[in-house]
């Protein structure tokens, strides 16, 4: 079945891209409000983050330490920008202008929100460090939640279906190994990780809501635009219409 250019990045499913929008904002906004402040880890948070730490030896490097480092750079900086490029390249090819948009903004806006507002907003520290919510979290499941926009919205070709179904799965499994490795190099609490994939999910869904209205609200404004340039008509001394020049 032929992929339709241009089409929405949403699909039929718009609003359900709101809803769960909605829902990220909600998550993060309650963990938030519940930790703002917070030093050190509450009981829930001690007893997901004590095994990991306790598996990597508390250490920033050397053994598994090491280890954990590399386990987390998929969340990193330049890995993410790499990631994003190579999926902007593949919208264009597929001639996707709105997913290369969607691929190229999705882990700036939703890593922007962490470190410009979000971390200043609670102030949640450990060891010292602003941690809520946790950027390599964020930006690799930003980067996962693209994917899912751009692979698994109909319409999608038929006999790619298991490859692309792979392809998802394993970029959540990377995403959840980032966030363990944070957590076991006492980068993060869990829940930090937990508020960062809210904010790279309900960053995508937002992106894809704004680029998906973008095409109607400028057909709009070109449609307001042309009536007014319209001539408009009179009527003349005897009745008869005339146009003005």
């Amino acid at each position: 079945m032929p992929i339709p250019r241009g089409r929405p990045l949403l699909g039929d499913y718009p609003a359900r891209a709101g809803l769960v929008l909605a829902v990220c904002a909600g998550c993060v906004v309650t963990l938030g409000l519940l930790f703002a402040g917070q030093t050190r880890p509450d009981w829930f948070d001690n007893a997901v983050d004590s095994p990991l730490v306790t598996f990597s030896g508390g250490t920033f490097s050397g053994g598994r330490g090491t280890l954990l480092l590399w386990l987390a750079e998929p969340g990193g900086l330049i890995p993410a920008i790499a990631v994003s490029a190579a999926i902007a390249i593949g919208c264009l090819m597929a001639r996707r202008p709105n997913g290369a948009v969607l691929a190229v903004a999705a882990v700036p806006v939703a890593a922007g929100l962490d470190d410009a507002l979000l971390k200043h907003l609670f102030h949640r520290t450990y060891l010292g460090q602003l941690t809520f919510p946790s950027g390599h979290t964020t930006s690799a499941t930003a980067l996962t939640a693209t994917l899912a926009v751009l692979l698994l919205i109909p319409p999608q070709p038929a006999d790619t279906r298991k490859a692309r179904v792979a392809l998802i799965a394993a970029a959540c499994v990377i995403t959840a190994i980032v966030a363990a490795a944070v957590i076991g190099l006492r980068f993060h609490y869990f829940t930090d990780t937990v508020a960062g994939a809210a904010v790279g999910v309900g960053t995508v869904c937002a992106l894809a809501l704004l680029i998906d209205l973008a095409p109607a609200a400028t057909r709009r404004t070109r449609n307001r635009a042309n009536r007014t340039a319209m001539p408009t008509e009179q009527v003349g001394p005897v009745g008869s219409r005339q146009g003005l020049n």
